[in-house]
């Protein structure tokens, strides 16, 4: 078994899912102990955050951070899973939305908003994943969620016909679904929408330039040490031998005024000993690591 605890950044190919690239890790890792960090789409492509041992435990806190993504959006045309993997539902020309609309469009989705997740998602209604619900052709009344999008750019408008695509850079905080932003830009704009192609740029710091193809881990089994994969998601703080002590039987330490978010604890020798969060005066343990 490999003992390496670490981050694995992997490009994650079209039409795989999140899950068979775990499974795939799981075999050139040679271990089980393998998770993700964010759910990437069968169709999208792009940065998957994959752990590896003991990293599977930074997952969770690394999947709230703030994502990067490039897509395109198809105005004229809605789909029942808001995107080009589902049916058509509705169709309208999209021929009239100048770009003056399309800005208008975007400013209102940019920004705190109130988002509804697809009818097609792995949101949980009474106990059932949505999309199993909307498999079974049972309506799915999901309720808006607060998310924030820092950023919506256009980088390019092709026009085709009815069909207006738009092509755009967006980072925004976790829970945010493209999909929902192409279905909304649509209704907004009164033409309906869809997402025809999707490609995580970034999740937290780790991004593409840091990402490897499957094939390529294939080769050459690229593993972040965690102490690393820490040190760039999460504010550092190295400690005296008797705080190290302290906090690795899962002890308290007074607060160092890092944020609110978790701070990286680091003995003397830079091993990495646990996440903290600071409450007040005191910085809690999230997360032990030896």
């Amino acid at each position: 078994m490999n003992s390496v605890s670490g981050l694995v950044i992997v490009d994650k190919p079209a039409d795989w899912t999140s899950h068979d690239v775990v499974g795939r890790l799981r075999r050139l890792a040679r271990t089980r102990r393998v998770g993700h960090a964010g759910t990437l789409d069968p169709m999208a492509t792009g940065v998957l955050v994959i752990g590896v041992e003991k990293a599977t435990r930074l997952l969770g806190h690394l999947a709230l951070t703030e994502k990067g993504y490039d897509a395109t959006i198809r105005l004229g045309q809605a789909t029942n899973t808001d995107d080009a993997e589902g049916e058509v539902t509705a169709t309208a020309s999209a021929a009239h939305v100048t770009d003056e609309a399309l800005r208008a469009g975007i400013a209102r989705l940019t920004g705190e908003i109130q988002q509804i997740p697809p009818q097609v998602s792995a949101i949980k209604v009474n106990g059932e994943r949505a999309y199993k619900m909307a498999r079974k052709g049972e309506e799915v009344e999901l309720r808006a969620r607060p998310v924030t999008v820092s950023e919506f750019r256009v980088t390019d408008v092709r026009r085709t016909g009815e069909f207006v695509d738009v092509d755009a850079s967006i980072a925004c905080s976790s829970g945010t679904y493209i999909r929902a932003l192409a279905r909304d830009l649509g209704a907004g704009l009164g033409v309906g929408g869809h997402l025809t192609s999707l490609r995580r740029t970034r999740v937290g710091p780790y991004d593409l330039g840091m990402a490897r193809t499957v094939d390529q881990l294939a080769e050459r089994m690229e593993i972040l040490p965690i102490a690393e994969a820490v040190t760039a998601a999460f504010p550092r703080r190295d400690v005296t031998e008797d705080d190290a002590r302290r906090i690795a039987h899962g002890g308290r330490l007074a607060a160092a005024g890092l944020g609110p978010g978790p701070v990286g604890v680091f003995a003397p020798d830079g091993t990495f000993l646990a996440l903290v969060e600071e409450q007040g005066r005191q910085a809690k343990p999230l997360a032990v690591f030896v």
